[in-house]
């Protein structure tokens, strides 16, 4: 497991400045009507063909729309985590020409892209139509002139794309907040070619421990115990929840075992999971809740807790810097990140099974 070490308030990266073309691109908004639910009052993100319903997807919609306008041009985290993933790109022998991007870290995985996978046609898919757009105006700074770019508002959980139509399906930071993680993960297979490549990032099970530490001990402090929240898919992921006035992080978190099932389970075939560890460190805890909004990365838990004392959230700040303060000030989040690369299915040939070409290099 390799670990990396980030200070928020320091790091940047450098993007290549390249001058102005003009790049070929469609504008696509997708309505409902590619999902099968029945819904009553039209709204296509709020409603989900999904049995279990954790999450409330209208307001992640919002809170994504709010985090295109907090969006960091020269986030290190991201940056770092959509540079790990794409990477991967270039361990395959095969190219990619159409990939498709699944919501999460849009911006960062294109401007990551260097002409890895010789994708000629990208397509960015997100719920939020104010991320795209962000994405659409930041087209000529990401240094991929001559790839064919188009945009679609849609959801991970029904997915409006033809069945075996793209060679590539990335999602970097963006599957974790999905109701149903092995319908998106089966919807992602589905629209992959036979020989496609999936690749995405979903946060780890010790993502942000040592907020989980300080929000239990001061709830326990200040309100005499804490509150629980067990999901029904409680055996499959740890769900952490640090619930401060300020709606923090509520995802589910995976273990390194529970994603490879995950692939199994949706039907890939040879799974592969890895896992990077990101220990980023900020001035203090409200800087961390600032980045958390700028991720979109707050609560969206359909029965979250919108109130809390303010002498919980101020105690929680305090146990935090007083637990985990470095000697210069600045305290530590840990972000584990586990990253699935795996194919749609190995081709059987007379009892045999043939390992495609983009995984020679791979194992």
């Amino acid at each position: 497991m390799r670990r990396f070490l980030f200070s928020q308030t320091s790091c940047s990266l450098l993007r290549r400045q390249r001058r102005p073309k003009d790049i070929p691109h469609r504008w696509f908004l997708s309505s409902a009507s590619f999902s099968t639910a029945e819904y009553d009052d039209g709204d296509a993100f709020q409603s989900s063909p999904s049995k279990v319903k954790i999450f409330d997807r209208h307001l992640k919609r919002t809170q994504r729309d709010r985090a295109a306008w907090l969006l960091r041009p020269n986030d290190s985290f991201v940056h770092a985590v959509a540079e790990n993933l794409v990477d991967r790109l270039e361990d395959c022998k095969k190219t990619f020409p159409t990939a498709l991007c699944l919501g999460g870290s849009l911006q960062a995985v294109r401007q990551m892209l260097r002409g890895r996978g010789a994708i000629q046609k990208f397509i960015m898919m997100d719920t939020s139509y104010d991320m795209l757009k962000l994405c659409k105006s930041s087209q000529l700074d990401s240094g991929n002139e001559n790839i064919e770019t188009s945009y679609v508002v849609g959801d991970e959980e029904f997915l409006p794309i033809k069945e075996s139509s793209v060679d590539l399906v990335i999602s970097c930071l963006g599957l974790h907040w999905t109701n149903d993680l092995p319908g998106a993960m089966i919807q992602c297979k589905l629209a992959l070619k036979p020989d496609g490549l999936f690749l995405a990032a979903i946060l780890g099970g010790e993502t942000l421990k040592e907020l989980r530490i300080a929000c239990t001990v001061a709830q326990m402090e200040r309100e005499g115990g804490i509150s629980p929240r067990v999901s029904p898919l409680a055996q499959a992921c740890d769900l952490f929840t640090c619930f401060l006035s300020f709606q923090l992080l509520t995802c589910f978190c995976l273990q390194v075992r529970d994603a490879g099932n995950l692939l199994t389970r949706a039907g890939f075939a040879l799974p592969g999971v890895d896992v990077d560890e990101y220990v980023v460190r900020y001035k203090s805890a409200l800087d961390l809740i600032e980045h958390l909004r700028a991720m979109g990365e707050t609560n969206a838990l359909l029965q979250r807790t919108n109130i809390l004392k303010r002498e919980t959230a101020l105690a929680t700040a305090a146990i935090y810097d007083s637990m985990f303060a470095a000697k210069d000030g600045t305290i530590p989040a840990t972000f584990q990140v586990s990253a699935l690369i795996s194919i749609p299915r190995a081709v059987i040939w007379k009892k045999r099974i043939c390992i495609p070409s983009i995984f020679c290099s791979l194992i």
